[in-house]
This record gives C-alpha cells, sequence and structure tokens, in this order.
C-alpha cells in the first residue's frame, strides 16, 4: 500500500491568504467558535470543606483510640 499525502502544497494554493482567513463578518483575530468566558467559581468547593475535617477527626479518633489501648 503506498501513501499519498492529500494536503495540498501551501504555495500552490490560489485565492487564499493565509494571514487573513477567517469567517465573514467576523472582527480580525477572533475565533467564531469560541463562546462567552468561563469564570470557575473562586476558592474551595464543599467537598473539600467537609473531607479535611472528617479525615482529621478520624485519624485524631484512632490516635486517640491507640493511645489508650497500647
Amino acid at each position: 500500500m503506498t501513501y499519498e499525502n492529500q494536503d495540498p502544497d501551501p504555495g500552490e494554493v490560489s485565492g487564499l491568504d493565509l494571514m487573513e482567513a477567517s469567517v465573514p463578518g467576523t472582527p480580525a483575530g477572533r475565533m467564531p467558535e469560541a463562546g462567552p468566558p468561563y469564570h470557575p467559581p473562586r476558592g474551595w468547593g464543599k467537598g473539600p470543606l467537609v473531607a479535611v475535617p472528617v479525615i482529621v477527626a478520624l485519624v485524631a479518633a484512632f490516635s486517640l483510640v491507640y493511645a489508650l489501648l497500647v
């Protein structure tokens, strides 16, 4: 099986200026498919704020029980 490159040679493409190619009606330098910017919420979520104290309490309880039994 032979491989043939399907991409055209950029030097042979006519009628297309790659530096100014854009969708009509789109300002230069803007991506037409991009939506509004995503701003993630700041700070910690509720999960870590609950999980960290629970884990600390479990470790403290285990240490206390271990110290009393040994």
